[in-house]
């Protein structure tokens, strides 16, 4: 099986010659390390050689203000490149004292329109330069609930939810809206080479959901299935990303269409792979497993082999294997990356 073959395979649940596997998305410092260890010059050479079956591309976006599609809208209204390794939901946003729908309106945001800022040209080429075989995987993130968050700030956008969800379907309504031209331009420019597309939103603890499941139905659910249905309207299959413990939230995911749910946070209540093995057997596949809380930073490479193997034996098929969180941190020793893809490449 190429990488292609055995993506489908696995989240089709068909039979497989090994897990598709994938490495994530390593923060600079630990894509150094890696890179650095492999001996290879970048991260896209560091991919074709560890045994990962993704190529990831990030939806390009270049606006005034930023470069970085997931960071695309200006909640705090001073026109500076926003910060994407410091930015927080928690600050106060632009929306952040208003009362009502007329003070929501009266900020007057300037919405960005994302046909101005995506380049087609530039998508095209940036799949164009994946290795044969790989699967292609865009990277729209298109996390609306968490940006909904930041627009008021996340204490007072989830007392929103409750007090005045008017003002709260109002943000995200014109935040879906974004996300959803924003992958249209990107599928419309590569139509036909793309396999997959990652969107999400962070809404678990480690214990359990920020947000009940009726509010997980209102205000995440809507905007996730309209990106979906447009996905899968072009065939593309969509992994949806959520950390922490969300196995409350995953009937609502698979009832909108989701093909696979990352990351298995492994160290998360609830979100053991046997209990999600025994309740979505069949149902949807998964992506993660080996955890980058203790086992990867701080197992030996034996350790994260013993843990592929069990994994694979619980889900002989369903499950990328991969790292419970897609940013590697630089704190995993290269030594346990290498063990990962070691033992989840080996064809017993």
């Amino acid at each position: 099986m190429n990488s292609i073959e055995r993506f489908y395979a696995t989240i089709s649940h068909q039979p497989v010659d090994r897990p598709a596997c994938w490495l994530g998305d390593p923060t600079p410092a630990a894509a150094e390390k890696l890179c650095k260890f492999y001996g290879v010059a970048d991260i896209k050479e560091l991919k074709r050689v560890c045994g990962d079956d993704f190529y990831a591309v990030e939806i390009p976006y270049h606006s005034p203000t930023c470069n970085a599609i997931f960071a695309a809208f200006d909640w705090y209204m001073n026109g500076t490149n926003v910060d994407t390794e410091h930015r927080t939901l928690t600050a106060d946003g632009c929306f952040c004292n208003c009362e009502d729908l007329e003070d929501v309106e009266a900020v007057n945001f300037p919405w960005p329109d994302p046909a101005d800022y995506i380049d087609p040209n530039l998508c095209r080429q940036l799949v164009d330069e994946a290795p044969e075989g790989k699967t292609i995987m865009g990277m729209l993130w298109a996390c609306h609930f968490q940006d909904t968050c930041a627009a008021f700030g996340m204490q007072t956008a989830l007392m929103n939810m409750v007090a005045e969800p008017e003002m709260v379907h109002y943000v995200d309504d014109h935040i879906v809206e974004f996300y959803v031209k924003a992958l249209k331009i990107f599928l419309e420019a590569t139509k036909g080479k793309v396999h997959a597309i990652l969107i999400g939103d962070d809404m678990g603890s480690q214990r359990g959901l920020m947000i009940s499941p009726k509010l997980v139905s209102e205000f995440v659910i809507p905007g996730a299935k309209k990106l979906i249905d447009l996905a899968h309207s072009y065939g593309v299959k969509v992994l949806y990303h959520s950390c922490g413990s969300i196995v409350e939230a995953i009937p609502l995911l698979i009832e909108a269409g989701v093909d696979i749910i990352h990351p298995i946070q492994a160290k998360a209540a609830g979100m053991q792979p046997e209990n999600l093995k025994a309740k979505f057997d069949g149902q949807v596949a998964f992506c993660g497993g080996v955890d980058t809380q203790e086992l990867l930073p701080m197992g030996t490479p034996e350790d994260v082999r013993a843990k592929v193997r069990e994994l694979r034996t619980i889900f002989p098929t369903g499950l990328i294997i991969s790292p419970s969180h897609e940013a590697l941190q630089d704190d995993v020793p290269p030594e346990n990356v290498k063990a990962l893809f070691d033992e989840a490449d080996t064809i017993y």
